[in-house]
């Protein structure tokens, strides 16, 4: 079975290998000397002045990030399960709490959010996704990031990266938090989360605040190459393994010019056999398709052709699937997956199958 969910993504046999060793108490100098690894490049991938690992998955990195950095109104972007979640993290601590709403194919405006700003002096964080997974949608968070900081440097912007770092080249200029989750583009098993942090985050964490998830806490102790409290041993040293593994083959650089090519190729063969894709600004974590007959698409490509790929939530359950293009994904695979989609249709009578997916999608990606 192929797994082209959009998280958990397939682990690759080198970081299987890797994790499968004994296990390692966390209070050794031998650990202390792969979490350093680990974290240094962390930092080459991340790009911020801070990271920050927690044994949690990325709603643990959120939550975090919302009550160390959000100490009085959290503005959050809702256009999807995720950024909705961000807003029920504040009311859950009894934080200020105001939202923007949108259809979960629409992307934030950079205008509508300095508006709300303006209109409560009171917001003090702002928390968006990059790719809001429910719909595969690209926010355009680095010029809405940039308008915060224009119009008050104080506010401070957490970033929800769990399905784009990794994916995409972040500019994390303006980006106070930059959250990301083990089980997406770093293709490990869920239950370990990354935040990237600014000087002005820390500066705000200062002692930071709860227990657990106290990042002042953490920083403190992961300076020193370990952790506050129990380390993801086997995720930390699966972390170092595939952070090697990318930069075996050609590096972050490379694997990002790849994953924008797949991405591209996998939707305009989609849209040549007569598909429609969702989101009016596409993420590069995942092609999503919106189709009355997604649910029966999904269901031929897992008994006929061994293919998983995810289906929609709430609002869109029934109504679209998800294909994703996070990690090492070998190109026959994907290739597999569009000629896969074609055959579907052709079972449901939609159209004669003419390999026209596999004809596009080749055209697209190994175009010079």
């Amino acid at each position: 079975m192929l797994l082209f969910t959009p998280g958990p993504t397939p682990v690759p046999e080198s970081v299987r290998n890797a994790m499968a060793t004994p296990t390692i108490h966390h209070r050794t100098p031998e650990f202390e000397s792969i979490f350093k690894r680990a974290r240094e490049a962390l930092f080459k991938l991340f790009g911020t002045d801070e990271v920050v690992m927690l044994a949690a998955t990325g709603t643990g990195a959120m939550e975090s990030a919302v009550t160390n950095l959000c100490h009085h109104t959290l503005l959050n972007i809702n256009a999807g399960k995720f950024g909705e979640r961000f807003g029920k993290i504040a009311k859950a601590h009894g934080l200020g709490n105001e939202e923007l709403v949108y259809e979960w194919d629409t992307p934030a405006s950079v205008e509508e959010v300095l508006q709300k700003l303006k209109n409560n002096a009171q917001i003090d964080a702002v928390a968006i996704q990059i790719s809001e997974s429910a719909g595969g949608l690209r926010h355009p968070v680095e010029a809405i990031a940039a308008a915060i900081k224009a119009h008050n440097p104080e506010i401070m912007v957490i970033a929800d990266g769990i399905t784009a770092v990794g994916v995409e080249k972040i500019d994390v200029t303006h980006i106070d938090a930059l959250i990301a989750g083990s089980q997406k583009a770093l293709m490990l098993p869920p239950g370990l989360a990354i935040i990237g942090l600014s000087n002005a985050a820390i500066e705000k964490i200062g002692k930071g605040r709860g227990y657990y998830f106290n990042l002042a806490t953490e920083i403190k102790k992961q300076r020193q190459n370990t952790t506050a409290w129990t380390a993801a041993t086997t995720l930390v040293i699966g972390a170092e393994a595939i952070l090697a593994e990318i930069e075996a083959q050609g590096g972050l650089d490379a694997l990002i010019e790849k994953t924008a090519r797949r991405a591209r190729a996998t939707q305009a063969a989609l849209e040549a056999i007569g598909l429609h894709i969702y989101p009016k600004s596409p993420a590069r974590s995942m092609t999503t398709v919106d189709d009355a007959q997604a649910k029966e698409i999904r269901s031929l490509l897992k008994k006929e052709y061994q293919i998983n790929v995810a289906g929609g939530q709430d609002r869109l359950e029934g109504k679209i699937f998800r294909i994703n293009q996070m990690g090492l994904i070998e190109d026959y695979e994907i290739n597999w997956v569009v000629n896969a989609v074609e055959l579907a249709l052709a079972k449901l009578g939609r159209r004669a199958y003419d390999a026209t997916a596999t004809r596009v999608f080749n055209e697209v990606y190994f175009s010079l």
